[in-house]
């Protein structure tokens, strides 16, 4: 089996390079589209201006914080220097930094695209809505099959040059510390401009959403670049490399673990390769929907994997059908979360239309039934995470001791094998969001706008379907890294001599210990999210007001905002928020640990993904509910907009805001984090707790 895994090595090279080369191609493609509106040229270069330099501050405090991360894994991990081989620390601190690295890289390509194809995609509107959907989905497909690539470029280096499963948890930790503080990052500049502008403009002065005279609207189309494209792509860029990580630890403890590892591979560079194969293949009619046409290709996606590994399971014997059944019960579950989750965020069913009939009592209607909505559309995908797990363990379980986390694991690899796909429909979201700016601020008309706004709520749908999808991947990834942290506890245990662990007692008063401040983690880290976003917003609301009041003409629009103003002012906040959360979510996990040891871990990460996946599923929701039901009342129900319903709505979607593009999608990553350090730490709280 050797041979087989060197020649899974050889073959997800390759496909990475495949994926790069097609990225390349539509990249160029992109590119060549014509942009001849001369006022949507500047607002487009103002808005990658602004992204880019928001980014590189971002990444210069996140990289100064990456040295320091890696010279403290360099000293204690995966042994204290003085206790253990050096090169494997430096193998883990070099793996830890080419971790960040890449997954900046992904980011940063994914918002040179996006900030090309939103003018692009503004200009094909007016031509109908077909091309208009080409631009705007391929260009979001560079940073899908860019971030894939990346992750598995990166997984298979990392493994081949090192041979060493654990030196794999530092690559990952690597690109989950970079998620979370991006993620985090991102999320308070883009909300920040949100919600300030929407509030200012739509509820104050009665203004379209995307209106020049707005100073807040610039850094509002910057924020959908920094936040969704930058912020998202790191953080499943993290869920992929975390999948795969917590899959080939547990199975190199496993008895034919080289068949297992190059089952990993064989299952991550199919899924690459069918997201390669749905992505050339996406398409929409000349008067098609555009949701219909990304769910499409999801599907399309889905299919051509199942096809690919029944091959590859029957060719290679020493594959497991058992754990194939796993891998494709985690995958379908994925997809049954997407559709839920377009259940209550599509402006198109039930829901979004009695929230918004809501509206029309009021603001508070607004918010409690967004709230209860948002709590009901968790089960289904609790519900769903569950079964998967439950199923992949028991399908798992009779191949021998261990099997069954490595199928929960595989579950998670397959729920992520589509993930490329996933990140294509992701990025799409901003890039048609700022089309629909720009085709406002360059006066193309009605009929293009109302294109635009199609593309946008398609938009929307699919990134709230997106979160779902990714939180759900997450759950399943944090449970097998939670196998790996055994695994690793236990390597630990076995060089002192002492008792293995065979699971955690939730009636051992340690382990409950750590289950209660596990579960509370991620309220307070989302309550430090929100925080962030509303002190921020403030003052960004009184710059627009002292903006209306100072500069003549501006409210008549014969005057000049100052936009660099309210970019700096996002840029600066965000900057100064983000580092808090994270930390304490880092630091909490180190405390627990050392004061319970890795008993209290197993609680502590228990409670953890628990809680943190409840919080996750239902802001991510409540936010994308909230905004298409804004959407819905805009576009004529409900008395449209300027009527008592759309006040109330843009209320709702203001709260919303920092719920689906801060909190929410920031929880996935916070629990894989906690999981990743708890797992590099074990040996020390091993040696070192004090119960």
């Amino acid at each position: 089996m050797e041979e087989n895994l060197g020649l899974f090595f050889g073959l997800s090279f390759l496909t990475a390079l495949i994926a790069f080369a097609f990225a390349f191609y539509l990249y160029l493609w992109v590119r060549k589209q014509k942009v001849g509106n001369q006022r949507i040229i500047e607002v487009s270069a103002l808005i990658k201006k602004g992204a880019d330099t928001f980014i590189r501050r971002e990444y210069r405090i996140l990289f100064l914080f990456a040295l320091i991360v890696a010279l403290i894994l360099f000293v204690l991990m995966p042994k204290p220097i003085w206790q253990g081989d050096v090169g494997k620390n430096i193998a883990m601190a070099l793996s830890y930094i080419a971790g960040t690295v890449l997954s900046a890289i992904a980011g940063k390509i994914g918002i040179l695209v996006a900030t090309l194809s939103n003018a692009r995609t503004a200009e094909s509107a007016e031509k109908g809505i077909k091309g208009a959907f080409l631009v705007g989905f391929r260009g979001g497909s560079v940073m899908g099959l860019l971030v894939v690539g990346c992750s598995l470029l990166g997984v298979a280096s990392v493994l081949m040059l090192t041979g060493d499963t654990s030196i794999v948890l530092g690559f990952s930790f690597g690109a989950s510390s970079l998620a979370l503080f991006a993620k985090a990052g991102g999320g308070i500049f883009t909300k920040t401009a949100d919600v300030a502008a929407d509030l200012t403009g739509k509820v104050e002065l009665g203004i379209p959403e995307d209106d020049p005279r707005n100073p807040a609207v610039i850094a509002d189309n910057v924020g959908d670049n920094v936040g969704d494209v930058a912020g998202m792509g790191a953080d499943l860029f993290d869920s992929n490399v975390a999948a795969s990580a917590s899959a080939l630890v547990i199975a190199s403890s496993l008895s034919g673990d080289l068949a297992n590892i190059s089952m990993v591979f064989c299952y991550s560079l199919l899924g690459l390769l069918s997201s390669v194969l749905g992505i050339a293949t996406a398409k929409i009619g000349k008067n098609g929907s555009p949701t219909k046409a990304l769910n499409s290709s999801t599907y399309v996606t889905t299919a051509i994997f199942l096809v690919l590994t029944t091959l590859a399971t029957f060719l290679f014997p020493g594959f497991s059908w058992r754990i194939w059944g796993a891998s494709s019960v985690g995958l379908l579950v994925g997809v049954i979360i997407g559709i839920t989750t377009d259940y209550f965020t599509d402006d198109t069913k039930p829901i979004v239309k009695r929230v918004a009939r809501a509206s029309s009592s009021g603001p508070a209607f607004t918010i409690l039934s967004g709230v209860s909505y948002g709590f009901v559309s968790a089960l289904p995908a609790m519900v769903g995470i569950a079964i998967s797990a439950l199923v992949a363990y028991t399908l798992c379980d009779p191949l021998g001791p261990g099997y069954a986390m490595f199928g929960i694991a595989m579950a998670a690899v397959g729920m992520l094998s589509i993930v490329g796909m996933i990140i294509s429909n992701d990025a799409y979201g901003p890039i048609v969001d700022n089309a629909r700016g720009l085709a406002e601020m360059g006066g193309l008309g009605e009929e293009t706008i109302r294109i635009a706004d199609e593309l946008d709520s398609a938009g929307n749908t699919v990134k709230a379907v997106t979160k779902g999808f990714s939180i759900g991947a997450a759950g399943l990834t944090v449970i097998s890294l939670l196998g790996a942290f055994m695994s690793e506890v236990n390597d630990a245990l076995a060089a002192m001599g002492k008792e293995l662990l065979t699971g955690f007692d939730i009636m051992h008063p340690t382990v409950f210990f750590g289950t209660l401040i596990g579960a509370a983690v991620p309220a307070v880290f989302s309550a430090l999210l929100i925080l962030g976003v509303d002190r921020n917003a403030e003052r960004m609301v009184k710059e627009i007001h002292r903006q209306f009041d100072t500069i003549p003409g501006l409210r008549e629009g014969t005057g000049t905002p100052d936009y660099d103003k309210c970019i700096d002012i996002a840029t600066k906040g965000a900057l100064k928020e983000l580092v808090p959360a994270g930390l304490f979510a880092i630091l909490m996990t180190l405390v627990v640990g050392f004061v319970g040891g890795a008993e209290a871990i197993g609680g502590f990460l228990l409670g953890n993904i628990v809680s943190g996946l409840l919080l996750a599923l239902f802001m991510s929701n409540s936010g994308g509910l909230w905004d298409n039901s804004k959407k819905y009342i805009e576009a004529g129900a409900e008395g449209g907009k300027g009527s008592a319903a759309h006040k109330a709505a843009v209320i709702g979607d203001t709260v919303g805001d920092p719920f689906k593009d801060t909190a929410g999608p920031s929880i996935n990553t916070q629990i894989t984090v906690v999981s990743l350090v708890s797992s590099l730490a074990s040996s020390l709280f091993v040696a070192l707790s004090i119960f």
